[in-house]
């Protein structure tokens, strides 16, 4: 199912060029370099006074969809170069990207970033990296990335997710689904507002693979103020340790979710944004090539403050040991 137009924010062009400038001018500041901490208090400064058209394209999502692309943005596939054999060789490879994304990123919340994630860095090259093809990472490929919530596994994860799409010359379709355009009995929900399973830290993390602590048992489903929302990654859910019924309303909220799901065909310049409560994202298999015209994204993550979408008891768990960096803004 193809996205919805009124999930598409088309950026004024007046709007692309004071975003750009405003990039170019602090990576400039920074002397080239995305890794300096002055960086992040230079793009809460320029944030702040950004145009209003750019914050009302920023505004919250609006539609049951959970998501919005934000259009206008534009890329030189030459100028860019190649693409990263992997994210460790990206270093500050188009970091007017990584600038860009975390000036929008500011207007929407606070940036974060992860200790045991890409170096601390608070934004992340996402491209297919030599035998990692078959893993549930974005670093996969030739394999189905399931559905999932971005760092399920962790309470202090991202609020919203920003995908920027640097090339994508084979249409690679990132897929989306959202809680609120499922249906299920109320049995099934009851079932998953329990906290029967944990979810697992994902191949990215190592370090929290090897965490001592017992697993949290959480919720798949929490009735938040605004609505129904989600925590869900079956490839790090141990599903065959739960009682039948459970598994069987697991089941049913997996259909559905297919069900419901859309395929966003990122051009280059897009931004998705992915409401992290609310959305499941994955991606279609394809097959990498290695030969620097693969697709590469952008990624950042977002927490926004005062938002209540979580139920409460997320607050004592030990997020398996890894720690989340906050931007300072």
């Amino acid at each position: 199912m193809p996205l919805g137009a009124a999930s598409l924010r088309q950026l004024a062009p007046h709007a692309v060029a004071e975003l750009t400038e405003a990039a170019q001018k602090i990576l400039a500041d920074s002397g080239g370099s995305t890794a300096r901490p002055e960086l992040l208090r230079r793009v809460a400064q320029a944030s702040a006074d950004l145009d209003e058209t750019i914050r009302h394209a920023c505004r919250p999502v609006d539609t049951d969809d959970g998501l919005f692309v934000l259009r206008g943005l534009t890329v030189d596939d030459t100028e860019i170069g190649p693409t990263p054999a992997s994210w460790a060789t990206a270093d500050d490879t188009a970091a007017e990207w990584d600038v860009l994304l975390l000036l929008l990123a500011t207007v929407m919340g606070r940036p974060i970033a992860w200790e045991g994630q890409q170096d601390g860095r608070f934004v992340h090259n996402i491209v297919p990296a030599p035998g990692h093809e078959q893993e549930q990472t974005g670093a996969s490929s030739t394999v189905l990335l399931s559905p999932h919530t971005e760092d399920a596994f962790h309470p202090g994860r991202a609020h919203l997710l920003m995908l920027g799409c640097l090339r994508n010359h084979d249409a690679v379709a990132t897929t989306a689904a959202s809680v609120r355009k499922v249906r299920l009995a109320e049995d099934d929900v009851a079932q998953l507002s329990r906290p029967v399973l944990p979810i697992l830290p994902d191949d990215a993390y190592t370090e929290a693979q090897g965490f001592a602590g017992p697993p949290p048992k959480i919720p798949a489903l929490w009735q938040s103020p605004d609505g129904p929302t989600l925590r869900y990654d079956p490839a790090y859910t141990p599903l065959d340790d739960a009682p039948a019924d459970h598994r069987a309303a697991y089941d049913r909220l997996t259909a559905e979710l297919e069900r419901v799901s859309v395929a966003v065909s990122l051009e280059p310049g897009d931004v998705l944004v992915v409401d992290n409560d609310l959305v499941v994202h994955g991606r279609v298999p394809f097959r990498a090539r290695y030969d620097g015209t693969d697709r590469w994204l952008k990624r950042a993550s977002v927490r926004v403050p005062g938002r209540r979408s979580r139920p409460p008891a997320e607050a004592g768990e030990h997020g398996y040991g890894q720690a989340v960096l906050v931007a300072d803004v």
